[in-house]
Order: structure tokens, then sequence, then C-alpha cells
């Protein structure tokens, strides 16, 4: 099973407001960054998103290690609250919840805490590219 490693963010100015997502996807030797935008919506709806796109790029089940700086994302699957969710109904973001855990179910995914805003380059490249795709 293929190894990949991706960086994740989400960035909104104004919460709600325009936001961006990104990330970067390391394979081997490989390195592939994506982003993009909304004029609309919130911090927590672009972290789902850059993961969602992320995992979308996988062609086959992999082996991944989600590095993210979002609680609301690491903590719901480390603490397994995607759980209570799915049976009490989502309180907020059911869409991009619903696709997360269809893709996240389609994978052997792995989410690590990383500190936002520190020494973390591929974080802090992710924030970049994040905050760069934000509709203006």
């Amino acid at each position: 099973m293929k190894e990949v490693t991706i960086y994740t963010d989400g960035a909104c100015s104004g919460n709600p407001g325009p936001g961006g997502w990104a990330a970067i996807l390391i394979y081997g030797e490989h390195t592939k960054e994506i982003s993009g935008g909304d004029k609309q919506t919130t911090n927590n709806r672009m972290e789902l998103m850059a993961v969602i796109q992320s995992l979308k790029m996988l062609k086959q089940p992999c082996k991944v290690k989600v590095c993210s700086d979002s609680a609301y994302i690491v903590n719901c699957f480390h603490d397994k609250w995607y759980v209570k969710w799915e049976k009490s109904g989502f309180k907020k973001n059911e869409d991009l919840w619903r696709e997360l855990l269809a893709l996240y179910r389609k994978h052997d995914v792995e989410f690590k805490k990383v500190k936002g805003h520190s020494n973390v380059e591929l974080n802090n490249r992710c924030d970049e590219l994040a905050r760069a795709a934000v509709p203006r």
C-alpha cells in the first residue's frame, strides 16, 4: 500500500467570509500543492475542504498521514466524534463531513495535530497557499 503524507490548512477572512484551503501531498520524492477558495464560507469548512480535496487526489487506497493544525478535524478522528455525529445528526457542515468520512473509509488514514503558525515548514506553506486562495 502506498504511503502518502498530506499537510492541510484552511483560512477565512472573517468567519464567515471569503476563504481558502490548501494541501501539500507527498509521496516518495513527489510533492503536489493544491488549493482553492470560496466566496462565502467558514474556517472550519475550509479546513474540511483541504482534507477532502487532498484525499480525492489519491487514485487508489493508500496509507495516509494527514498533518493538520485544525483541532476540529484532528480531535474528531482521535476521539471518534464522528460516530456520535453520524448517529445523532450533524449539527454543522454535514455535507462536508459525510464526504470526508466516505473518503476516510477508502484509505488507512491517521491524523496528526501540528502546531499552527510555528516552525512546521509545510504547515506554514499550506497556510500561505490557503491565504493566497481566498477570493478577493
